[in-house]
């Protein structure tokens, strides 16, 4: 193994890199840390601590109550703000809750919108947060849960008397792309609703909700976005469904006219509906901030650059021998890599005291890297899978 090849290699690529000087955007107090866990949280933008700053106090501290006069609709502001990253328009997205709560909302109002229905589908390998909203929604309207038969998948699954299917577009262990288009498609050739999570997609690969004709879609801000930890989740339905949507997690900012106290319940048009109690206005301008950064820079340069460095990690990891089941084509992955190991929990916090590298780990054997297209170097990628062949070496 060429050490000094590879990094020279890496270097190279980090000076062709188009997107190289977005990194000086964010708060990077250890520029020789290998940060791999941007696909779980993305890291601090300058403009983050700025504002963050400015609002407690110029609008919390000196504006008090007044400041609500402009931040009552910030979830809406925020909404369009991250809809181009999917492909939305205006007045299709809302940042508001948490992605799980996002998630119950729009399974009651998808099971609401298809009466008659049996079940709910979920993949049982899907991320926690979506297979617990699907049994308890499930359970909660009296339908069963429906995985797909030993060895199948959701696109194999018959979907006649399915309510919803909930399905990640990136799944988190191994970066695989779902087919939006086609499954989507195949949903609703049986009379179902798709909820994608997005929540590793956005910001990472390019998502064009409308052409794929998707009805509902969740998402967070706080993995690729750069939102900072608990940013607010988001939620998307298309516009010409919103306003069928009925949900029971109901409150006073989803209301019309909010300050009417005494009427009866009136949602919002659009799909501020979704909109549930007071909201954060500290995490939501921190996720605006990350949202920007993202939004100036286009969905379209941020999936080149992840493809370029997941491209170069799958080269290394083939070079250097080590085992990964993410898909060699660049379009039906992510912008992470799943490097598998029986002892890849110990190498995970081997890379972190040993080499400055920090990545993450998945059950079972699952070391993940994630490649974040706006703060990921090269070196960075080089420095990480040298480490883990390594630390693998040591355990031979």
């Amino acid at each position: 193994m060429d050490v000094d090849a590879i990094l020279a290699e890496a270097t190279r690529l980090d000076g062709d890199d188009p997107l190289a000087s977005q990194r000086d955007r964010f708060v990077i107090p250890d520029p020789d840390l290998a940060y791999l866990d941007g696909n779980s949280l993305g890291m601090t933008p300058r403009t983050t601590v700025h504002r963050i700053h400015e609002v407690m106090n110029d609008e919390w501290a000196d504006g008090l109550i007044r400041s609500w006069a402009h931040w009552l609709d910030m979830p809406l502001t925020a909404g369009d703000e991250l809809a181009p990253l999917i492909g939305a328009n205006d007045g299709e997205v809302v940042v508001h809750d948490s992605t799980t709560i996002n998630l119950h909302q729009l399974l009651h109002a998808a099971v609401a919108l298809r009466p008659g229905s049996t079940h709910i589908a979920v993949d049982p390998g899907e991320f926690p947060t979506d297979r617990y909203a699907v049994a308890a929604v499930a359970a909660q309207h009296g339908l069963s849960v429906r995985n797909p038969s030993p060895g199948t998948s959701l696109d194999e699954t018959d979907l006649n008397g399915c309510a919803a299917v909930v399905r990640s577009l990136v799944d988190y262990r191994s970066a695989a792309v779902a087919d939006l288009i086609g499954f989507t498609k195949h949903a609703e050739r049986a009379g179902t609703l798709v909820i994608w999570d997005l929540s590793h997609a956005v910001g990472a690969i390019e998502v064009d909700l409308p052409a794929a004709s998707v009805d509902m879609a969740v998402g967070c801000t706080y993995k690729f976005l750069n939102g900072g930890p608990g940013a607010p989740g988001f939620s998307f339905v298309r516009a010409g469904l919103v306003e069928e949507v009925d949900h029971p997690i109901r409150g006073w900012f989803g209301q019309d006219d909010q300050f009417d106290m005494d009427a009866d319940w009136r949602p919002k048009p659009g799909v501020g509906r979704l909109m549930i109690g007071t909201p954060s206005i500290l995490s939501l301008e921190a996720a605006r901030c990350g949202i920007a950064i993202s939004a100036e820079v286009g969905a379209p340069a941020l999936a080149s650059k992840s493809r370029a460095l997941t491209t170069f990690a799958l080269d290394l990891v083939d070079r250097l021998g080590l085992l990964s089941d993410t898909d060699r084509d660049p379009h039906r992955r992510g912008a992470h890599v799943a490097v598998r190991h029986p002892d890849a929990e110990a190498i995970n916090t081997a890379l972190a005291t040993s080499h400055n590298v920090v990545a993450d780990y998945r059950r079972p054997d699952v070391v993940r890297l994630g490649c974040s297209p706006l703060t990921t170097r090269f070196v960075d990628v080089a420095r990480a899978i040298v480490a883990l062949r390594l630390e693998i070496d040591q355990r031979a």
